[in-house]
C-alpha cells in the first residue's frame, strides 16, 4: 500500500502520515526517515520499545508520549525532557492538529503485561479521523465502548488477544478499517491475520499490511 496513509512495519509498529507523522512502537524499521512529529510508545518490551528504530525515525523536534519506565533510555540518546510527555491509562491530551486518549492494556489471567504496570493502548484523533491502537491486551471491558474509523488489534495470541477475539473486538467497534498486528515476528502466524480477517463482518474492510517475503500472497 505504497499510497496509503498507513504502513505497518511489524508487531505493533504502526506509521500513520497525515498534517503529522506519527509512529506507534517503531520496530523493524527497513530504513532511515527522520520524520516523526510524535512517537507514541505502547510499553517498555523490546519489541515495542526498541531504540535503535527509534533513532531511524526521530527527528529533533520529535515529541516522546511515553510510559513513565523508558524516560530515562530517551533522555541517555539526547531528547529534551520538554519533548517527553510519560502518561499512564485514562488521560486525554489535546495538541493543535491531534488529539489522544489513553486506554488500559494488560492480560487477564497471565503476567506477561500486568494491569498495574500500567502499559497503554492509544486512540488518536487526527484529521477528522479515529485510530484506535490497542497495544499488547486481552479483550478488555473498556474496549467495548470503543468508537473508532480504524483499528490496529493485536491476533497473534499467547501475550495478546487471539484473532478470534480480536475479530470479536473489531465487529463490535464496527470500524471503516480493522488492521491485525503482532503476528510473525514473536508469535502468531499470518494464517492469524488471514482468519481474522475471515472473522471480519460484512462492512469491515481489512487490510494485512505485514508479511515475510515467503507469505506474500
Amino acid at each position: 500500500m505504497k499510497d496509503s496513509p498507513i504502513q505497518v512495519f511489524a508487531q505493533n509498529s504502526i506509521k500513520l502520515m497525515g498534517s503529522l507523522t506519527i509512529y506507534f512502537d517503531p520496530f523493524q524499521i527497513p530504513s532511515e526517515f527522520h520524520d516523526a512529529d510524535f512517537i507514541f510508545i505502547t510499553h517498555p518490551h523490546w519489541d515495542h520499545f526498541s531504540l535503535i528504530d527509534i533513532l531511524k525515525v526521530r527527528k529533533e523536534e520529535t515529541n516522546f508520549i511515553v510510559p513513565k519506565e523508558i524516560y530515562e533510555e530517551l533522555l541517555d540518546i539526547g531528547v529534551m525532557e520538554s519533548h517527553i510527555k510519560i502518561v499512564k491509562p485514562n488521560e486525554e491530551y489535546f495538541f493543535e492538529s491531534m488529539s489522544f486518549r489513553t486506554l488500559p492494556a494488560f492480560n487477564r489471567s497471565s503476567e506477561y503485561h500486568l494491569k498495574e504496570k500500567k502499559w497503554m493502548g492509544y486512540l488518536v484523533s487526527m484529521d477528522g479521523v479515529v485510530y484506535f491502537i490497542a497495544g499488547d491486551t486481552d479483550v478488555l471491558d473498556v474496549h467495548h465502548k470503543i468508537k473508532a474509523d480504524i483499528v490496529f488489534l493485536p491476533v497473534g495470541g499467547t501475550y495478546t488477544m487471539n484473532a478470534r477475539e480480536a475479530a470479536r473486538l473489531a465487529n463490535l467497534i464496527h470500524p471503516h478499517l480493522a488492521v491485525p498486528t503482532h503476528y510473525l515476528s514473536v508469535v502468531g502466524s499470518l494464517e492469524d491475520a488471514r482468519n481474522f480477517r475471515k472473522y471480519l463482518n460484512e462492512g469491515i474492510a481489512c487490510q494485512i499490511f505485514y508479511r515475510k517475503k515467503q507469505d506474500m500472497e
